[in-house]
């Protein structure tokens, strides 16, 4: 499936017109594949907003016939020094104000954009100036099409197959390390391009670390098993996270994991389009306040998905930000409670005018192994 690049381009292209600048330079690899398709790991890309419209992409002589392939209407130039060779561009073309991202471009970065523009100007002639602007092509990577919906569901899918496929894995003495492994070895047979991130397999006392990336240690034989992992599919990411319990569980395991999913189930239930991040965050929030264990929720209720893993919006405490109908989010709470035990419960959902869709439809009831 081709994504269809060249309304994106026209959206960033006017999104910089009204930014103030006459072009912006694109550097941050999933803001190139969004605009033009292309998934190489060199590359810069410039849109103008003049007539002509146009869209140049750049990158190095190992990615010719790729980018050729995959930036359909873009037009392409191979150079040993991509970024180098778009600033050459701008110079030549007359460009007088330059936008860049500054949130998504390195101080070294942004020295060199200057040194070779400065290196193919003219005596004597202006040189173009370059202006940070605020995150143009991010902020249209927020609100998901029709195609990028269809592919996080796919990827979603197979993050639930996963699950699935685990819970008859699972036993007492096997490393975490392990489990992750045949995660991921399922993962590549059913058709990931890769993991979302490195898989999260966090079991006894270490389910208390939010973080907790698969190690060496044994699962327990009682005791609560995170497993917080997504796959890569044509592009996309899929996120989720659920937690399980091997052998018997004493009564504030119980009453803790009842808490998180009713947190859980109550954030999922905060969303649609016109309401604020924050809002969705405070219910999810609430919950675990009003069980007493909000202090051990440590991290926001959840994060923008898309050609990466942790995209805008980000739904935590007091967030300002409106939902709006095609954002794909994370609902994630959680508690941690050091030296104990920790657990989270994660789905990804597609935001609607009126709720919204789970993509992650695995079960979250109480699981005992």
């Amino acid at each position: 499936m081709q994504m269809s690049t060249s309304l994106r381009k026209k959206r960033a292209a006017e999104a910089a017109k009204a930014a103030g600048v006459d072009a912006l330079l694109v550097t941050h690899l999933p803001d190139v594949r969004y605009l033009s398709g292309f998934t190489g790991s060199s590359a810069a890309l410039i849109l103008t907003n003049g007539a002509p419209r146009r869209a140049v992409l750049f990158t190095d002589g190992r990615y010719t016939a790729q980018a050729r392939a995959e930036a359909a209407g873009t037009r392409v130039v191979i150079a040993p020094k991509p970024l180098q060779a778009a600033c050459e561009w701008i110079v030549k073309h007359r460009v007088k104000r330059c936008g860049f991202e500054a949130a998504q471009t390195t101080v070294a970065s942004l020295s060199a954009m200057r040194k070779a523009v400065a290196g193919a100007s003219k005596p004597k002639s202006s040189k173009p100036k370059f202006v940070a602007v605020k995150p143009l092509v991010a902020r249209l990577r927020e609100i998901k099409d029709a195609e990028e919906i269809q592919r996080m569901r796919a990827a979603a899918a197979m993050g639930c197959m996963l699950f699935d496929r685990m819970l008859d894995l699972l036993q007492p003495g096997m490393t975490e390390m392990t489990v992750a492994a045949e995660l991921e070895f399922a993962a590549r047979r059913a058709g990931a391009e890769g993991m979302s991130f490195q898989t999260i397999v966090a079991s006894g006392i270490r389910s208390s670390m939010p973080h907790g990336h698969a190690s060496s240690a044994k699962l327990p034989h009682r005791g609560f098993v995170t497993l917080d992992f997504g796959v890569v599919l044509e592009g996309y990411c899929s996120d989720m996270t659920r937690t399980v319990h091997l052998g018997l569980a004493t009564a504030p395991e119980r009453q803790a994991y009842d808490a998180v999913l009713e947190a859980q189930e109550a954030g999922v239930a905060a969303v649609r389009a016109g309401v604020s991040a924050g809002d969705v965050d405070e219910a999810a929030r609430s919950v675990l306040r009003r069980a007493r264990l909000d202090k051990w929720f440590t991290h926001s209720t959840g994060h923008g998905v898309g050609l990466e893993i942790h995209e805008a919006p980000r739904l935590a405490a007091k967030a300002t930000q409106l939902l709006e109908a095609g954002m794909v989010v994370t609902i994630e709470p959680g508690i941690y409670m050091p030296g104990k035990f920790g657990l989270r419960i994660e789905d990804t959902l597609v935001v609607t005018r009126t709720g919204c869709e789970i993509l992650t439809p695995s079960t979250k009831a109480w699981i005992e192994l």
